[in-house]
């Protein structure tokens, strides 16, 4: 294991402080381990430490595993990302403001470019964005995002959205079956990430979920809403992973752990390991867009793609791929330096939005390169 003492420094200083109740981190290069740490408490009310295996709830790290599922059926010939969405849900037709309905393709929706949004509760209070318990099934959800009016056409613009959930229905008919069958067979089983999956494999070892508070972080009631810092109101039901009848969401269903999350991190980054083509893994990691959703940044079929990384004002070289969850998670894929990370954290949002995971990128690449 490499010595990061200012790594391990920004991780103690943020449990010290008190913001970060614990986290995971881990950091691999070349394909190896070279650094890791779990820190503070999985539940600071009983004193439970965090361990290596600590499972969290993945929310949005559950995004890229769902893309690579679907890309992994492009490489056995089902599929084809160019491909409209209506070649697999006949029913999924959102129209324009003026009326028009335009093609939605599977690339639209693999890069949040396809005019969805996220939040529909004050159009159509029966759609959960994922992070909300709900007894709907997928097969009932999608129609009723399917009718919602598009926010922009098509290719035009970019928008974080419920395109991944809309992908998971893709992914799901093209399997014949459930979509955690197409991920488990696709890319948890054959890279032997254990503990992934839409259901807790052991709940001894899941984390208790917190939010910011106003002096320190407040465990997560059922259900939750919180602060965020883009000054609005999320509302989490941490209860939702143990309901069976709760869609699958391809957005942020699933729960993870460091180890098995770095295992796909690495796989992407060595030519796809036992889940990707080559040649796949390398375009899943390239700029998908052609055009900047805000300065510096673009985003590829896994998560946003550094393309300045001065007026992204970030650390690492053009061409990493990162992104986070929403519970209080960060990871990235630095192709250049061959540096893959991850910071599993059950703190939203300090732990995967604020200070923290600024500060650990910084300290290392700071190391490292």
């Amino acid at each position: 294991m490499t010595k990061m003492q200012a790594t391990d420094k920004v991780i103690d200083e943020a449990v010290a402080s008190g913001k970060l109740v614990g986290a995971v981190v881990m950091i691999s290069k070349d394909g190896q381990i070279i650094h890791q740490r779990a820190a503070g408490l999985a539940d600071r009310e009983a004193g439970t430490p965090m361990q290596q295996d600590t499972i969290f709830r993945a929310a949005s790290l559950t995004k890229p595993m769902v893309a690579a599922t679907l890309l992994a059926m492009a490489d056995k010939g089902l599929v084809r990302v160019d491909d409209p969405v209506t070649e697999y849900l006949p029913y999924f037709k959102p129209k324009l403001a003026d009326g028009s309905q335009p093609v939605i393709t599977l690339k639209h929706l693999m890069t949040h470019t396809a005019g969805l949004i996220y939040d529909y509760s004050d159009k159509d209070p029966r759609i959960s964005a994922g992070l909300t318990d709900t007894d709907m099934h997928l097969d009932e959800l999608l129609p009723l995002l399917g009718a919602q009016e598009l926010s922009y056409p098509p290719g035009t613009s970019w928008f974080y959205s419920m395109a991944i959930d809309v992908l998971g229905g893709v992914v799901a008919k093209l399997h014949g079956g459930r979509l955690r069958d197409a991920v488990a067979h696709c890319v948890t089983e054959p890279l032997g990430m254990a503990d992934t999956a839409f259901h807790v494999t052991d709940r001894d070892r899941l984390a208790v979920p917190y939010a910011d508070g106003e002096d320190r972080p407040v465990r997560m009631g059922e259900p939750h809403a919180a602060k965020n810092p883009w000054g609005g109101i999320t509302r989490f039901s941490p209860a939702r992973i143990f309901n069976e009848k709760a869609f699958e969401c391809g957005g942020g269903g699933m729960a993870t752990t460091a180890p098995d999350f770095i295992r796909f991190l690495n796989a992407m980054l060595a030519d796809g390991g036992a889940v990707l083509r080559p040649e796949t893994a390398k375009m899943a990691m390239q700029d998908q867009m052609g055009y900047e959703r805000e300065p510096g940044q673009a985003f590829s079929f896994l998560g946003s793609y550094t393309t300045d990384p001065a007026r992204a004002d970030l650390f690492w070289p053009a061409g990493t791929n990162n992104w986070g969850g929403i519970y209080g998670h960060i990871w990235s894929i630095d192709p250049v330096n061959r540096i893959t990370m991850v910071s599993l954290s059950n703190t939203a949002f300090y732990g995967g939005e604020l200070a923290f995971p600024r500060a650990l990128r910084k300290a290392v690449y700071s190391e490292l390169t």
